[in-house]
């Protein structure tokens, strides 16, 4: 399996750059040199990718880790910003990544190495991925020369248009409020290495944060090519470069005839990487998986959830509609790999076949009735609404609902047989 695995990542790495380099992007292998010996293309997945190889690790070895890359830090940062490069971090976090699966394999045996390359290679897939989607953005404007942006209008306005909403509430909060709320956009996985840390405190458990993170970036994607959107701030805003409908976004919702909507050719610079929003799934995960740590961790899921919702709309990247997507798939995705102690049961196909169906009914729904959708938004907004209040209510359902409970036994979960798999994980029973 860990062969297997790494020859297909690799692969897939190979296969992206040269794409990548016969178009003219920059490609995963060229980010990742980057990383090594130029200047990172983030100063923060370096470091959340070595906060996870460190796991594995024992108290002494973890002061080593990280003393080493902040030294690594502090020194090449140094030479590159009196060199008239940026003043900017991660390549300490590279290097010790590198170094710690070096020593694995070299030093460690046993459940030991085990532990720590499980631990290295979670921190190296979120770097590789992160590097491949930056690609894969550039490969959306490649295929995707026209968008739908008018068509997730319409369908927007049968949920009132929230994001010009939250435009609006956005520009109030000044620039000091707008900034921080930039910074939680940006730094999701910040949050989402807090959960999984905490989470793996005793050992890396059979489902934790990172494997549904990583999925939804994997089949996420996939979604852009197929439906080509690239936001109101470019579609009716002023980062549109001449190519949007007009400067609308935040402060005027157009009063367009769009009685015959029909895409629209875009430039080549804004990606098409609306439908369906993969931050709002992520921030959704984040938001479960925190469900069962202390308050002080439920509380920082809840928060960076609520942040996530308002910047994506606030700034004008996403339509409403996409958000409802997002966290369909989100549900989903995590639907088939959550409890999987419990095995496939018809608790768990049900769920995944109606995400699934959902959320593909959404994507129809959204192409080629959103000129019925905006017409009439008092019968369409209450059920875009209802499905996903129907996938949550079945998620909890089948996953949180405590035992003994009327939606337990529904989901399946009244097993007696359960409540000792999650108290020897250390999480409370619900």
């Amino acid at each position: 399996m860990l062969i297997l695995g790494s020859a297909g990542v690799v692969a897939l790495v190979l296969g992206v750059q040269a794409f990548a380099s016969y178009k003219g992007y920059l490609g995963p292998v060229e980010s990742l040199f980057g990383d090594y010996f130029l200047v990172p293309r983030s100063a923060t997945m370096p470091w959340v990718g070595l906060a996870l190889a460190l796991v594995g690790l024992n108290n002494r070895e973890r002061i080593y880790a990280v003393s080493a890359a902040v030294a690594i830090d502090v020194v090449v940062g140094g030479i590159r910003w009196f060199s008239g490069g940026p003043l900017t971090m991660g390549t300490g976090g590279t290097w010790v990544l590198t170094a710690i699966a070096v020593y694995a394999f070299w030093k460690l045996s046993g459940e030991r190495r085990s532990a720590v390359l499980h631990g290295v290679a979670l921190g190296a897939l979120l770097i590789i991925a992160a590097k491949v989607a930056e690609t894969w953005l550039s490969i959306t404007i490649l295929l995707g020369t026209d968008v739908w942006d008018e068509y997730v209008f319409l369908a927007d306005q049968a949920l009132g248009n929230p994001s010009w909403v939250m435009g609006q509430i956005v520009d109030a909060m000044g620039p000091v409020g707008a900034a921080a709320l930039g910074w939680i956009y940006v730094e999701l996985p910040v949050a989402v290495i807090v959960v999984a840390l905490y989470q793996s405190r005793k050992g890396w458990p059979s489902h934790h944060l990172l494997r549904t993170f990583l999925l939804i970036g994997l089949i996420g994607p996939v979604f852009y090519i197929l439906f080509p959107v690239v936001g109101p701030v470019f579609a009716f805003g002023p980062r549109g470069l001449g190519f949007q409908i007009g400067d609308f976004w935040p402060n005027i919702v157009p009063n367009i005839d769009f009685s015959a909507p029909a895409s629209l050719p875009f430039d080549d610079e804004a990606p098409r990487n609306c439908m369906p929003s993969l931050h709002t799934a992520w921030a959704v995960a984040l938001f479960v998986h925190s469900r069962r740590g202390p308050w002080w961790l439920r509380s920082l899921g809840t928060f960076w959830l609520l942040s996530t919702l308002t910047a994506t709309l606030g700034f004008g990247f996403h339509y409403g509609v996409d958000l409802i997507a997002g966290a369909i798939l989100c549900l989903t995705l995590d639907a088939a790999l959550h409890d999987p102690e419990r095995g496939w049961g018809w608790f768990r196909v049900r769920l995944i076949l109606g995400g699934s169906a959902i959320l593909v009914g959404l994507l129809l729904s959204y192409r080629f009735a959103s000129v019925q959708m905006a017409a009439y938004p008092e019968l369409f907004g209450p059920l875009l609404i209802a499905v996903l209040v129907l996938m949550s209510v079945a998620y909890y359902a089948t996953f949180f609902a405590r035992p003994g409970t009327a939606l337990a036994q529904w989901g399946e979960r009244a097993d007696d047989a359960l409540i000792p798999t999650e108290a020897q994980a250390g999480l409370p029973v619900r």
